[in-house]
This record gives structure tokens, sequence and C-alpha cells, in this order.
């Protein structure tokens, strides 16, 4: 096997280099993906915001794009390099991912590319790496069963390993999302109220949520710019649903499009929502505390009770131990 390998390398030099390029490329997305994600009520709607000012005043008559530090790294242009070579950017597949990535709250260009190359490029780093230390190596040789199923077991790992980042992210928001959304409106009717229209409550919400709860300040963001910006107000709201798919949002945009449709008072319908999602949220809290005696029986029986067996048994076991042994 060593025989066959350049440059005078072993089997072992060779799957150390390959699990270095693979551990490097590793932390290079996960370092990128901070700075995707990083900060955004600083840096992305204010850029949106300039953009939008700068359309009404004229100043600019075609699309600018935005200059990311993502694509001034060398590694990206390789990433790009090989999903168009493989071809692995086609229409339907890009919607799908990028829908993905929005719902994460990565919505640049490059997340989508990063996402393609390590679907398709990891599974082949981590078989090449696999296979050679397994049966170049000869790893693992006392147990044939874990030789056999190691290869498959870390491609299936590496394949899925993708998908289950950008679900966990997807979770992740999402519940913080829910999370701050009764409090996000209880701030739109008082604003409501107050007499300002529906663009300058979501400026108002999104300035105030910003560091309390940077998701959902985000997304309000957005809307807000994209409520300035688009033709059709309407469809600012539906892209607000499309991007949080919860039915608490779905619900706020549903009742929102009504308002701006029939003119329906905007503080009495958000006021109604936001009762019925604090009682939502009451709710499952609730039912999370009813659940949690079933759940501590687990812990309970093999933990607790051993060790309070220990201590109040134990004296006494050894006394009976010594009275036995002194007869």
């Amino acid at each position: 096997m060593n025989e066959l390998i350049p440059f005078g390398l072993s089997a072992l030099d060779l799957v150390t280099i390959l699990a270095g390029i693979t551990a490097f490329i590793a932390v290079l997305a996960v370092w990128q993906s901070g700075i995707v994600a990083r900060d955004p009520m600083k840096g992305r709607i204010k850029q949106l915001q300039e953009r939008r000012q700068a359309l009404r005043a004229g100043l600019i008559t075609e699309p600018k794009r935005r200059t990311s530090p993502i694509r001034k790294a060398q590694g990206l242009n390789v990433m790009r390099s090989v999903v168009k070579k493989l071809k692995l950017a086609q229409s339907e597949t890009t919607q799908k991912v990028s829908k993905k990535m929005m719902q994460a709250g990565w919505r640049q260009k490059d997340a989508v590319i990063i996402y393609l190359f390590f679907k398709m490029v990891l599974p082949a780093l981590i078989a090449i790496s696999s296979l050679l230390l397994v049966y170049g190596y000869d790893a693992f040789a006392d147990s044939p069963m874990l030789k056999v199923l190691l290869p498959p077991g870390a491609i299936l790992i590496a394949f899925m390993g993708p998908d289950l980042v950008v679900k966990n992210q997807i979770q992740k928001r999402m519940a913080a999302i829910r999370k701050a959304l009764p409090d996000a409106l209880d701030l739109m009717v008082i604003c409501a109220e107050a007499g300002l229209t529906l663009d300058s409550a979501f400026q108002r919400v999104t300035g105030e949520m910003g560091k309390s709860a940077p998701e959902l300040g985000d997304e309000f963001g957005l809307t807000t710019v994209e409520l300035g910006f688009l033709p059709d107000r309407r469809q600012a709201l539906m892209n607000l649903a499309e991007r949080v798919p919860l039915p608490s949002v779905r619900g706020v945009v549903t009742t929102l499009v009504q308002t701006e449709r029939y003119g329906t008072p905007l503080a009495m319908s958000l006021r109604v929502l936001s009762a019925e999602f604090r009682n939502e949220r009451m709710m499952k809290a609730e039912e999370k505390a009813a659940r949690l005696p079933a759940t501590m029986t687990v812990p309970l029986i093999l933990f607790i009770l051993p060790t309070l067996f220990v201590v109040l048994l134990g004296p006494a076991a050894c006394q009976i131990s010594d009275e036995l042994i002194n007869r």
C-alpha cells in the first residue's frame, strides 16, 4: 500500500494530511458562518436602509452588489469553482437551499455555496480518509465488525452533517423568535395606539428589540425595509411569513394583511394576537412543568436513590458486619 503513494509518504501520513485539510475547512466554514450571522442590526439593516434612501433620492440607477468579507477569501473562490464545475447550483436546488439559509439567518449567496460545497465534498473526504485508515493503515484489525461498519457510518454522518447544522440553526432561531414575539406585539400595540403607521411601528420595534431579541429584530427590520421598498406591501408581509415559518408569525401576517386591505383597527387586532400568543406560551410552560415528574423518575431511580440508600443503610450495614465478625 505504501509503495503506491507518491513522494515517499506512508498511509498514516496521507490520512493525517487529509484529516488536517478537513479540519481546516470545517474551522474556516464555522468562522465564515459567524461573519455572516454577526450583528445583523448594525450591518445588514443599515446597508439596506442606506440603499433604500439612495434609490428614493435617485442617486443610483443600477443595483450594486454588496461586497462581503467572505468573497475576499480564496477558499470561497475554490468552493465556487467546484460547485460550478459539478453543476450543483441548479435553479430548483438553489431556491430550496436559499430558503433554508434565509430561515437559518444566513441570507448571503455565499452561504448557499458553502452548503453545497460541504454537502458534496465532505462525504468524499471522509470516505477517502476512513478507507485509508481502515484498509490502508489496517486500523481496527481486532474488530472486523467495526472495520466493516466504520466507513459507511462515517460517510453517512458526513453526508447528513450540513443538513443537521442548518436544521439546528433554524430550530434555535425559530425558538428565539417564538419566545420574543408576544413582547414585540405588545410594543406594536403601543405604537399603533400612539398613532404610528405600520412602517413606523415595525421600525420602532426593530430598534427596541434589537438587543434583547436580535433574531426577531433582524426579521422586523428587513420587513421595514421591504415595506418601503417593494411596490406591493402585501408581498413584504408575505416574505416575513416565508422567512419565519411559524404559525404565530403567519397569524400576525394574515392579520396585518387584512388590516391593510379592509382598514380594521390595527391596535385591537394586535392586542388580541398578543394575548393569544402569551397564553399559548404560558400553556407550553405549564405543559413542560407537568411533564417534569415523569421526566425526573429515571434519573431519580438511577442516581439519587442508590446514593440515598448508601448514606442511610451504609452505617447500619457496617455495624452488622462488625458484630458478625466479632462473634
